[in-house]
């Protein structure tokens, strides 16, 4: 320790020389001035921490020993001399170095044995690391805070150990309605139901983020009125670096209109794979290098593949071999134009099963965009069953044309059998009266023609039981009835006749109610009457008529009409309408409605004519019910 001359009195130690070992130890700076502001004392801290330019700064004055800031030093040391004891605050003396230095500086008087004033003492401690960092901790926080409130859209907080807010920002004031003043010091639950609450859960999404170091989840939020808001949280472990303490960051993004559009999103796929499913028709998505995008359910019953097996495979894997040539030639126009003949146009093609198997289908091709591509959309339908159908009722026509000429042949039959029994019935009672006369004569000559004309007689007579064997087999064959739809006997029986009549603008239905009974009938004989009657309804009317087959049930019968909006019948035909031969038009041999009468009448039905209410005709026939057909056979 650097000290004046001070014994403090004759044959004593200098008290100064008993203090000096000890004020060296003290981690603080130490300089004693007296009252003309000189130094007398200085202890090593001082030396060092503030080197004066002078060898000794012991007897110098305050000005010499501070070059820089020794207007602020100087102020101090005037107050201790005033009697003033007091401490100041941290301050950064100017430094020749040109370093910066932060003290905290103690000043009190120093007395004498009298209470007099002697001098000053100073004290100054160097705080410039604890300043430093205070000074990085601000720099670091505020910086943190423009950060945070710079983040829009975004609500930052930071919590501290125990999840009570520390820092608000700009965002979770307009997320949330709390202000900065009201959120800081609250509990991370405070933004949380009651019920989340007392189930403890803004403790555990704490605690989870604690041991795993973050936390992100999608939940639900309270605001300051009481609103909802779904929001995309996460917490992040802060660990503590001296500089800033520990805690956790916590970051809320308000993501109700996000999830609002990714469940409308989810609902419109959930839709659209519904749709996909539940559509008759197959649909099959390509790009424009035929790879296979879409494979729907329908598809995947259609080809026998399931769509993971050719989703990403070419397309052509769905065609036999001979046609995957001709696709080869229209995708390299369409990659080189964007145009394709098949846009739009449905076609009848022919498909190649998982089994290598073939069917017919129709396609149908349409063009999207989407995902920044161009596709091609294809929607199928399998062909096979209609098709199959069609020639059914292809072969039922046939069928049904070949019972009408066997009934009109019946009918000619009988017509014969009915026209040429009177005379043949006639020959043989004159060819046995004669052979009567013959036999009365001379005998030589008798025999001779009694002979002949018993045996013209006798082929006469075998020529009539010849044409009533015919007829009896034509009229009375055995009927092959089954339990038939009465609307799909119709349906089936017009499918063919309707479609012609479609190229004439003719409108031909059948109107029969849900839930209609079966009837027992042969069922290509009752179409054979359906058929005949419409047809020549159907030939009647005008372009842009209408036909139309009534199906009503009656008591104990079934009652089927068919009527059209022609001209009708004439009144002097009405009595014949129904006998052989009788027709107005120039082909046919007027057999048809002849023929119709027979199979209803076998059928225990009837069958009549009757004008139609709104103009045309009205053909009307009626048919048992199964259960009265029953009890009439039992």
């Amino acid at each position: 320790m650097r000290q004046g001359d001070d014994t403090g009195g004759r044959g004593r130690v200098p008290y100064t020389q008993l203090a000096g070992p000890l004020i060296d130890q003290i981690p603080a700076a130490i300089a004693l001035f007296d009252a003309e502001l000189r130094c007398v004392m200085v202890n090593a801290r001082w030396l060092t921490q503030f080197p004066s330019p002078a060898a000794d700064p012991v007897g110098r004055d305050c000005n010499d020993l501070f070059e820089d800031g020794c207007m602020l030093l100087r102020g101090y040391l005037e107050r201790g001399l005033a009697g003033e004891t007091f401490s100041s605050e941290a301050a950064s003396p100017d430094s020749s170095d040109g370093g910066q230095y932060w003290f905290r500086s103690h000043v009190a008087p120093w007395r004498d044995t009298r209470g007099k004033v002697r001098g000053a003492m100073l004290v100054c401690e160097n705080v410039t690391a604890e300043m430093e960092q205070t000074l990085r901790t601000r720099l670091l926080r505020e910086e943190l805070s423009l950060f945070v409130d710079s983040a829009e859209g975004f609500a930052l907080c930071l919590l501290d150990e125990q999840g009570r807010v520390t820092i608000w920002n700009s965002g979770a004031e307009r997320l949330t309605g709390w202000s900065e003043a009201e959120a800081i010091g609250q509990t991370y639950g405070f933004l949380f139901d009651a019920d989340e609450q007392a189930q403890g859960l803004p403790a555990a999404q704490i605690d989870l983020a604690r041991t795993n170091g973050v936390f992100r989840d999608r939940c639900w939020r309270i605001r300051k009125d009481g609103t909802r808001f779904c929001a995309e949280v996460i917490i992040t472990r802060i660990e503590g670096d001296g500089m800033l303490p520990g805690g956790f960051g916590e970051v809320l993004r308000d993501v109700t209109s996000e999830e609002f559009q990714a469940r409308s999103l989810e609902a419109n796929a959930v839709l659209l794979r519904s749709i996909l499913e539940t559509i008759p028709e197959a649909l099959v998505v390509i790009d424009i290098n035929g790879r296979v995008l879409l494979f729907s359910k329908t598809a995947e019953a259609m080809f026998g593949y399931a769509a993971s097996e050719v989703i990403g495979r070419d397309v052509r894997m769905l065609m036999p071999e001979q046609d995957r040539k001709a696709h080869d030639v229209q995708m390299r126009h369409y990659r080189r134009t964007g145009e394709s003949r098949m846009m739009g146009a449905k076609r009848r093609l022919i498909g190649r099963r998982k089994d290598g198997t073939e069917f017919p289908h129709t396609l149908q091709i349409a063009e999207a965009f989407g995902g920044g591509q161009r596709m091609i959309a294809g929607f199928m339908q399998d062909l096979s069953e209609k098709e199959a159908t069609a020639a059914k009722l292809q072969e039922l026509q046939r069928e049904l044309a070949h019972v009408s000429r066997v009934y009109e042949m019946g009918i000619l039959a009988s017509t014969i059998a009915h026209e040429l029994n009177q005379p043949l019935m006639s020959v043989t009672i004159r060819v046995q009266t004669a052979a009567d006369i013959l036999q009365k004569d001379d005998p030589a000559h008798r025999m001779v023609v009694v002979d002949a004309l018993t045996e013209a007689g006798s082929e006469a007579m075998r020529a009539g039981d010849i044409l009533r064997r015919l007829r009896a087999f034509l009229s009375r064959g055995e009927l092959e009835k089954t339990l038939e739809d009465p609307c799909k006997l119709a349906e089936d029986a017009l499918y063919f006749e309707a479609a012609r009549a479609r190229y004439r603008n003719i409108d031909c239905k059948v109107d029969c109610p849900a839930g209609m009974p079966p009837i027992l009938v042969d069922r290509v004989q009752v179409q054979q009457v359906i058929l005949n009657l419409a047809k020549n309804a159907i030939q009647s009317v005008d372009e842009n008529g209408k036909v139309m087959v009534r199906i009503a049930t009656e008591a104990d019968q079934m009652r089927f009409t068919v009527s059209d909006t022609g001209p009708g019948v004439l009144p002097e035909r009405l009595e014949r309408l129904f006998e052989p031969f009788s027709t107005t038009k120039t082909e046919g041999m007027g057999l048809g409605l002849p023929i119709c009468r027979s199979i209803i009448e076998a059928h225990g039905g009837r069958i009549w004519y009757e004008p139609s209410p709104a103009g045309g005709a009205s053909f009307v026939f009626t048919l048992p019910h199964f259960m009265q057909e029953y009890d009439d056979e039992q």
